[in-house]
């Protein structure tokens, strides 16, 4: 059976062999609101557990409005232009407000990139500015949370009157769900205190993963946080498969999330029967498959329906390679997962990024990994991390030699967009 996987910007059809396949699992058919701008000014009048916005914006004076960075799909030229009109129109003048670019700790969104994520007239006619995690005098220390984490938060959206958060909310490997107080953390914060949400004593708590929001560590320090800076207002949107708008919530950062991700959860979700021998997923294609750092959320979407001992085969196109400098340095030299679990919970290595590799130690517990890139060799992996295979049908060949020719298989096109889950 031909089955179109998302790769890159153009997707990659491959062949699935119909006796083993058992299921493709996707997201629910869902249709795009027809007029997002005029339903975005409605939600923007009309928000859940909250003021308008632009009761909010009287009597403000400055305005700080953070949007995700290059790396997430988000409508800005959608959502942001309304939300400027109305901070405008109820007295806030623009050279006050400033657009801040949720880099986490990625590289900033500089240039012909600036653009494409707000548009050339948002960029041309507002304050817009990237996060920089690592430089120490942009951020404002608020504070420990419960769990004693040092909390800085940049100093832009700290000092700025009306403080306003965007995005869409999917499925996420360590929060449960993206979106609402993630502009925060990590969005916003400094390397320090993103250091500690992505350190062992979260990430390896049970409950750190996609679609569990209750009893979730990262989840819960989060909105400690969030309630430490302040957020005023969040607009959130859902996407469907073409990356249209589905579902718009916008409000208080706690109630209209939670709207969101209980909307989404309804339409991302799909179930197996049981565990199957092999899933061949993806990485969601452009923008989310640019790296094997943000490849490695397609493999974790797999976890919960891949059979203990067997093999997950993914798709992504790589084309920036394997990620930052210090991630990359850090994959090229590991040649054993468990080793590396090792030094940094008992040996205290740290290394940027390295929370990432250990979502994909957690992978590599329960599951072999097969990487189809035209841009990775085998050089870049050591073989005992992953392999690199010249196709997919290769790596299910290959696969279906290790588990018999009954093998089962599952596909999830859209990788980490579905929040793949055992039932009936």
């Amino acid at each position: 059976m031909k089955i179109k996987l998302d790769y890159g910007s153009r997707g990659l059809e491959i062949e699935v062999p119909e006796k083993n396949l058992v299921k493709i699992l996707s997201m629910k058919p869902s249709s795009p609101i027809s007029n997002p701008e005029m339903a975005i000014e409605q939600a923007l009048q009309n928000p859940i557990g909250t003021e308008p916005l632009s009761d909010l914006a009287r009597g403000k004076k400055t305005a700080c409005v953070v949007i995700c960075d290059i790396t997430r799909p988000v409508p800005n030229a959608v959502l942001l232009p309304p939300i400027l009109k109305i901070l405008e129109q109820n007295g806030i003048e623009r050279k006050n407000i400033t657009i801040l670019i949720a880099t986490g700790i990625h590289r900033p969104n500089l240039g012909d990139e600036l653009i494409q994520l707000v548009g050339q007239e948002i960029a041309q006619k507002y304050r817009v500015i990237n996060h920089y995690a690592k430089k120490s005098e942009e951020q404002v220390y608020l504070g420990k949370t419960s769990r004693d984490t040092d909390v800085f938060i940049d100093k832009a959206y700290i000092n700025a009157d009306l403080k306003i958060t965007t995005g869409f909310i999917e499925p996420h490997l360590m929060a449960g769900f993206s979106g609402g107080r993630k502009l925060v953390c990590p969005g916003i914060a400094s390397l320090e205190t993103v250091k500690v949400m992505h350190s062992p004593k979260i990430l390896e708590h049970p409950n750190a993963r996609e679609g569990q929001i209750a009893g979730n560590p990262f989840h819960e320090e989060v909105i400690e946080m969030v309630r430490m800076a302040g957020m005023d207002f969040m607009v959130n949107v859902s996407l469907d498969e073409d990356r249209n708008i589905v579902g718009i919530f916008a409000g208080d950062y706690i109630e209209a999330h939670a709207a969101g991700v209980d909307f989404v959860r309804e339409h991302v979700g799909d179930t197996i029967g049981e565990p199957v021998d092999i899933v061949i997923t993806s990485s969601a294609g452009a923008p989310l498959d640019a790296t094997f750092y943000q490849s490695v959320k397609g493999m974790t979407a797999a976890l919960p329906i891949v059979k203990k001992g067997g093999t997950i085969i993914i798709s992504a196109e790589c084309k920036e390679g394997l990620g930052s400098p210090e991630f990359t340095e850090l994959v090229k030299s590991t040649m054993d997962t468990e080793d590396f679990m090792q030094k940094i919970t008992e040996g205290g290595m740290f290394v940027i990024d390295q929370w990432q590799f250990e979502e994909f130690a957690k992978v590599r517990r329960k599951a072999d990994v097969m990487i189809y890139s035209e841009n990775l060799s085998q050089k870049d992996i050591h073989p005992n991390v992953a392999t690199i295979i010249p196709s997919i049908e290769s790596g299910i060949e290959f696969a279906l030699k290790k588990y018999g020719p009954d093998a089962k298989i599952a596909v999830i096109p859209r990788g980490p967009y579905v929040l793949a889950e055992l039932g009936s």
